[in-house]
């Protein structure tokens, strides 16, 4: 491991170390990709020993992105979906989080990835520039590292909403 992969781990297990404070809220963010599919296989014929079945037919009805925001500290959560994971979509997303959900905190401490569009630069894609700089004020980014994903608990959110 490298110093920098270490170094953001140590971050982020330090964020979940630290107590609760609603002026300072823990945010878990990640965005996932999906595939919006219809079923149009038939169900197949029941037969002694053999369970219902289903034939494999889908037909693709195109792609989302749904968004999360996890607050592991009282299980808070907030999903949006979108068409995409534009650097105008994450930056709208946060500017609604704050507003509706954390209108009272001075700042969030933000555990996300690093995608290029994670970061405060999206708020000016969105924003005039006063009102980017003041959401930018109020998110404090903890990055965790490339390949360490599993350590920000949206992704555990994502994976218990996976399951079926």
């Amino acid at each position: 491991m490298t110093g920098d992969y270490l170094w953001h781990m140590e971050d982020v297990l330090h964020q979940y170390h630290l107590p609760y404070d609603p002026q300072h809220p823990l945010i878990c963010f990640d965005e996932r990709p999906c595939f919006l599919i219809e079923e149009v296989g038939a169900i197949l014929a029941m037969s002694p020993g053999k369970a219902k079945r289903y034939h494999y037919e889908y037909q693709k009805n195109g792609s989302c992105c749904v968004f999360l925001a996890f607050e592991p500290q009282t299980g808070s959560r907030y999903v949006e979906v979108r068409d995409r994971r534009t650097a105008v979509d994450y930056a709208d997303f946060m500017q609604t989080l704050l507003a509706r959900h954390y209108p009272q905190a001075e700042s969030i401490r933000l555990v996300q990835d690093n995608l290029n569009t994670h970061t405060p630069g999206s708020f000016y894609g969105v924003l005039p520039p006063a009102e980017a700089f003041a959401l930018a004020q109020r998110c404090d980014p903890h990055y965790a590292p490339k390949k360490g994903s599993w350590l920000n608990m949206a992704e555990i959110e994502f994976a218990a909403l996976s399951k079926q």
